[in-house]
């Protein structure tokens, strides 16, 4: 069977959408909407001004890479963006990054969320295996049954990416559409039951007002509240990793990400409302945000929505996959690289680069064993160094976008100012933003409540221990010779 290096244009406006659509709204927007309530401590204002900051960080982002991609198409999305404005090393250590430590690590928590929902619609139908696992270790969000269908979910989504791309983006469309359908129905109907209904606690008052005169939280719980938001709205940069597979990609991309970003901004505010319609902000903190599904649509249909919620994971999982998969290709289509004639080999019948597919399945599979010990083992297996890989990872990409933004207003000479200056400083405002939020949620307020047990906590140190010697790895695979680079070219 011969290989090549090309990959062929075989996505169009739509799948482009979608994906960006699918990759964002998913698991986060169920999983950190609970996160979200818990850390404000059931003050719902502080909520939504989170989730509304959380999406002007992301649009002001989507804003700047939108300009990029109207520049630079070649392989890769990001990878492609910081070598035409950094340069060849720059963009290399994005790459690298991008292979080992984000596209994985969110990959990774993602098979698990899509695991936890599924069993959680199977136990609302099936009471028999509910009890079953219900005596499990940590049940459906920590037990074993969980785990070996994160383990299904991981290599099915390897499999559909790896064997037929062209069914991978079919399944990007479907289930966005799937997806949207119990949030929508949530933010309208959600909201109207709110309204109409009068809440338990103080019968005098609906269960939206009760949910927002409610709640203790102050300011400061702000902060926590912006970085949770930052795994929801996050994944849309992965959208970039198929500009070599997109037709018309500097039209198209561009688009993509700027109606993409409006929608999932819309989605997720109104659909936070929507819960506080359905069930108490105590309801919400402790059983997750699905309650409000059976609270306001029944048992029965309230749990066909849940099947929904799962399918929506397995959506974003897809599309996460579908851009780490490529994550070891867009290194070694610059030469660069362990093995880079190897990972840079694209198999003729399903145009699919399956080796770099096989890597992104094994490094995601390493984050995934460090994420369950971690985060979910009843005792954390990795002491200090048990750090959030659902949120740290993706604070430090931001951190990476800030040079490639400098960059840019200095090479852009040719553009409007507002898309020279203007955008790329908003959106360096907005990342040293999400930066800050994330050292004072994972580093100052734990070190705080550590320094008064007696103890010494600072998760953020320890990631960045992580972090470096990772990159430091990878400087021994660079080729520092510019020239040895292959060019792809997706024009």
């Amino acid at each position: 069977m011969e290989n090549s290096t090309k990959l062929q244009k075989k996505y169009g406006l739509v799948t482009a959408i979608c994906m960006v659509v699918g990759i964002v709204i998913g698991s986060g927007v169920f999983f950190k909407a609970q996160n979200i309530l818990v850390v404000t401590e059931g003050n719902m204002s502080i909520g939504i001004a989170a989730w509304l900051v959380g999406g002007i960080i992301m649009l002001f982002n989507i804003l700047a890479f939108a300009q990029l991609a109207q520049n630079y198409s070649k392989v890769n999305g990001l990878t492609d963006y910081a070598e035409a404005t950094v340069g060849n090393k720059y963009s290399y250590y994005v790459g690298w990054f991008m292979a080992f430590i984000y596209a994985p690590t969110i990959s990774s928590v993602l098979v698990w969320l899509t695991a936890r929902y599924t069993l959680t619609f199977i136990c609302s139908v099936n009471p028999d295996f509910a009890m079953h696992i219900s005596n499990s270790d940590g049940g459906t969000v920590f037990g074993p049954e969980t785990m070996a269908f994160a383990a299904l979910f991981l290599c099915l989504s390897f499999a559909i990416n790896a064997l037929s791309p062209k069914i991978a983006g079919k399944i990007q469309v479907s289930t966005t559409v799937i997806k949207l359908i119990p949030l929508v129905l949530m933010m309208i109907v959600g909201t109207i039951y709110g309204l109409t209904h009068m809440s338990a606690e103080q019968p005098e008052m609906t269960i939206l007002a009760h949910n927002f005169a409610t709640g203790s939280g102050a300011g400061d719980t702000f902060f926590s509240a912006i970085v949770a938001t930052a795994f929801a709205y996050e994944g849309w940069i992965m959208a970039t990793s198929i500009n070599a597979e997109l037709k018309n990609a500097k039209r198209n991309l561009p688009i993509a990400l700027i109606v993409g970003a409006a929608v999932i901004v819309a989605v997720y505010v109104f659909y936070f409302i929507g819960i506080a319609g359905g069930a108490s902000v105590e309801d919400l903190q402790t059983e997750g945000a699905t309650v409000a599904f059976v609270h306001v649509f029944g048992p029965v249909l309230g749990n066909i929505l849940n099947l929904f919620v799962a399918v929506s994971c397995f959506g974003t999982l897809n599309g996460l996959m579908l851009g780490c998969t490529r994550s070891m290709y867009a290194l070694a289509a610059r030469n660069h690289g362990p093995s880079p004639k190897i990972f840079s080999q694209v198999d003729s019948a399903t145009n699919m680069p399956a080796n770099s597919g096989i890597a992104a399945l094994l490094i995601t599979g390493i984050w995934f064993v460090f994420f369950y010990g971690a985060q979910l083992a009843p005792e954390n297996w990795f002491g200090v160094f048990g750090f959030d890989s659902s949120e740290l990872p993706i604070v430090t990409l931001y951190a990476f976008y800030i040079p490639i933004y400098i960059a840019f207003m200095k090479k852009a000479k040719g553009l409007h100012p507002v898309k020279r200056f203007v955008f790329p400083i908003l959106a360096c405002i907005s990342s040293l933003m999400i930066i800050f939020c994330a050292v004072y949620a994972h580093g100052y307020v734990p070190y705080l409540n550590a320094k008064e047990n007696g103890t010494f906590s600072f998760p953020v140190l320890f990631y960045l221990i992580v972090f470096a010697v990772v990159m430091i790895i990878g400087i021994f695979f660079y080729k520092s010779k510019k020239s040895d680079a292959k060019e792809v070219s997706a024009e």
